[in-house]
């Protein structure tokens, strides 16, 4: 197991330089020169000389290679560069600004998923092919494909115009997250009832539940002691993986309720080009899918008996 975690996490490192490149390659070879988009940005003419001035600010006169490496030794400090769009403040200062909103959208929006996804999911697994399951499975269908913005804009139609119920912008109280921790956790319940429901059939059929059930052992013991048990260790990988999804999945939502997190500062750093933001946005959302993966790897080789054998 030891040689499995220390080969997972030497993976890690030429994943982590192939999206510090990939974010690096991405920004420098736009059409778009950034010193003049700096000038441009900041209400500056983009003079042949005050380009040359912001192009040697900018160090990008040097050769492809050492600004990579340069940048990348700045980013192992956090150190991100200062915005284009407000140069009295750097990225890594407007990302911690903006990163707890969309932490506390990401939390409500699993908790949901969790509390709502888990219980259907089981449910229709126990009552497969009742009138429940299929209900529950053209809701899935239907749930997988709405647009996420379709369904925000509806919630803020319904409970905000109409009924005056909920605030539909902002973030500043508990409340301000309900309609769009709905409209962000939608998408992924219907993906995890459908998940955990062929899990748990898949699990029903295994040889160790049917020898609970010649031994006597109650159907609800074995589904909610032994099947549910697996079915969530075979699951985990994606349930844990939904944390990284949704936390980059905030942009749409972010932007429909106008909740000042970091999907937003994203959308914003687009129309701008600001490119020092959209850098570090990259690379932000790229190190978070590396290192959540790799946590999810290591936590199954503990608690997953057949990844273990498999190590071993």
């Amino acid at each position: 197991m030891r040689k499995y975690i220390t080969r997972r996490i030497l993976l890690a490192v030429p994943m982590l330089f192939a999206i510090s490149f990939i974010a690096f390659v991405l920004i420098n070879f736009m059409p778009s020169d950034p010193a003049e988009v700096a000038l441009r940005v900041n209400e500056i003419i983009p003079t042949d000389e005050a380009v040359a001035s912001m192009r040697a600010q900018l160090g990008l006169d040097d050769p492809f290679l050492v600004r990579y490496f340069r940048w990348l030794a700045d980013c192992l400090r956090f150190d991100f560069g200062v915005s284009y769009t407000n140069t009295n403040r750097t990225v890594i200062s407007e990302i911690v600004r903006c990163i707890p909103q969309t932490l506390n959208l990401a939390a409500m929006s699993l908790v949901i998923v969790l509390a709502v996804s888990i219980p259907i999911g089981v449910l229709s697994a126990v009552y497969k092919n009742s009138l429940f399951d299929r209900i529950i499975r053209f809701f899935v269908f239907i749930g997988t494909a709405m647009p996420n913005y379709w369904l925000g804009l509806v919630l803020i139609w319904l409970f905000g115009v109409k009924l005056k119920f909920l605030p539909t912008n902002g973030a500043t109280s508990f409340k301000h997250y309900i309609l769009p921790a709905i409209t962000l956790s939608m998408t992924y319940i219907s993906t995890y009832v459908r998940l955990i429901r062929n899990s748990m059939l898949d699990n029903m059929t295994e040889n160790y539940a049917f020898y609970a059930e010649v031994r006597g052992i109650k159907k609800s013991v074995i589904v909610y002691k032994h099947v549910l048990k697996n079915s969530l260790q075979s699951s985990m990988n994606a349930l844990g993986m939904s944390i990284v999804q949704l936390i980059s999945g905030t942009v749409v939502v972010e932007n429909i309720f106008a909740i000042p997190g970091i999907g937003r500062l994203c959308i914003s750093a687009i129309f701008n080009r600001d490119y020092p933001v959209i850098q570090a946005y990259i690379l932000m959302m790229g190190v978070m899918f590396v290192f959540c993966n790799l946590a999810i790897d290591i936590v199954q080789c503990f608690i997953d008996p057949r990844m273990k054998r498999g190590i071993q």
